[in-house]
């Protein structure tokens, strides 16, 4: 006796059949596209632009006086590669062993024991 495969005794469900927008509406969206994304983002990198202005170079502003002469600050900017390189200019002990925090007070006493010229 044959069996019955599965395939017959399971109705597929009918394929929806869809139908494609029309070639007007179609063109109707890209053209809303366009004047809702891309114009503001043309007119928006002309205003950056304008106001960048003829600058040249880094966008950052110039360091004040103040991060040259105060020693904290200078400190404060550097990493922790650099305050370990003065440390051992300056032959500070156990500054290898030393986080960020106590070796800059670290720094800062001995600097100020030099009266600020180590920097």
């Amino acid at each position: 006796m044959p069996r019955p495969s599965l395939s017959n005794s399971v109705d597929p469900k009918p394929q929806r059949q869809l139908h494609p927008l029309p070639k007007g509406l179609v063109e109707l969206y890209g053209l809303l596209a366009v004047l809702f994304v891309l114009v503001p983002e043309w007119m928006a990198d002309g205003a950056l632009a304008g106001l960048r202005g003829g600058r040249s170079g880094s966008e950052l502003p110039m360091t004040s006086s103040a991060w040259q002469r105060v020693p904290e600050l200078r400190l404060a900017a550097m990493t922790l590669r650099e305050l370990r390189e003065l440390a051992r200019a300056l032959r500070l002990w156990g500054y290898s062993t030393l986080n960020r925090e106590e070796l800059t007070a670290s720094l800062l006493r001995k600097i100020q024991a030099r009266r600020g010229k180590a920097l």
